[in-house]
């Protein structure tokens, strides 16, 4: 990267509240864009940091971005409602964030000199794949319009690259292990929310594979991206994620992890089986990375984190819950 200083929308959320403490360590300044629906407190171990710039307000606000994003060099573009059911909440809402506000900030952050612009997109683009292996030059197949919005940012994006505008794209897996904005309404966090605090999981199916990967390997993806040589990520998506497990053998893993003793593991029938399989080969052959942190460490960040006390009211309060707090909100 020519410049070090970094835009980063969503930095308040799940993957931004471990991110912008890491980009502030590896020596960038960071502007932060976030209505911080989880609350400020998430970023309170870089609250008083000098390079950290906190700014409260709507990725769909133009006027707004406009101001704040001058003097960036790089975008980080986290911001979205997150997942399907977050977003078939109210699929409007869902449309004005996730599609609607992109084309928007990509042409501000060009028009503001930005370097590069780094989208986080979804393994979902893909849909249903029967192949061993899903790489990134397979048809992408969206199954509903939190993919499909995914989809159609990846290309208002790369539409928009240029010499002086590199663009990227990441579709990360599942997300899993602990962050100051914490989810629990993630697979292997609810898995270990459950083992840890009901002594019970229930798996529904079992076969399905789902892809995972550590939030400490996502945040490395994106530091890479921000040093990465243009030429070899311009105009590029990139997979992101750790090794494709079946729901069962994630339910295992959990349990023992936590500690089998006294946790039952019901397995109960299901009409959805989905599964889902992503290859990360081409991240690793072009920038030579790999995931270093496994399942099992981002159960064992979780466990450590509950015996701390960092989360309480894992059950009940709406702020490890994406479709629980906007609800509560009720955003428009």
């Amino acid at each position: 990267m020519i410049g070090r200083t970094v835009y980063v929308t969503g930095g308040g959320g799940y993957v931004g509240s471990a991110l912008v403490p890491a980009l502030l360590d590896a020596g960038y300044a960071v502007k932060v864009l976030d209505l911080f629906i989880y609350g400020r407190e998430v970023l309170d171990a870089v609250k008083d940091h000098p390079k950290l710039e906190l700014i409260e307000g709507d990725i769909r606000d133009a006027d707004l971005i406009r101001r704040t994003i001058s003097g960036s060099d790089a975008v980080i573009h986290l911001a979205c409602i997150s997942n399907d059911p977050s977003f078939e909440l109210d699929p409007e809402l869902g449309k004005s964030i996730n599609l609607d506000a992109m084309e928007p900030l990509v042409l501000a952050a060009k028009e503001a000199g930005v370097k590069r612009f780094i989208y986080a997109s979804s393994s979902s683009v893909y849909g249903i794949k029967d192949d061993p292996d899903v790489t990134e030059d397979l048809p992408l197949e969206p199954l509903t319009d939190y993919s499909r919005f995914k989809v159609m940012g990846e290309e208002i994006l790369f539409r928009h690259d240029s010499e002086e505008f590199v663009t990227a794209a990441i579709r990360p897996a599942t997300v899993c292990g602990y962050a100051p904005r914490q989810r629990l309404d993630v697979i292997v966090n609810i898995l270990t929310n459950h083992a840890v605090n009901n002594r019970r999981i229930r798996v529904f199916g079992g076969d399905q594979l789902r892809p995972n990967i550590h939030i400490r390997d996502m945040v490395d993806v994106y530091l890479l991206m921000l040093e990465a040589p243009a030429e070899k990520i311009r105009q590029q998506a990139f997979n992101a994620g750790y090794h494709n497990h079946s729901v069962r053998a994630l339910a295992e893993m959990v349990r023992d992890a936590v500690g089998p003793d006294g946790i039952e593991l019901d397995v109960e029938p299901t009409d959805d089986n989905r599964s889902y399989h992503v290859s990360s080969q081409k991240l690793k052959d072009t920038l030579g990375f790999s995931a270093q942190h496994s399942i099992e460490e981002a159960v064992r960040d979780l466990v450590q984190a509950f015996e701390a006390g960092k989360l309480p009211d894992s059950m009940t309060d709406t702020r490890y819950f994406n479709v629980k707090r906007m609800n509560e909100l009720a955003l428009v």
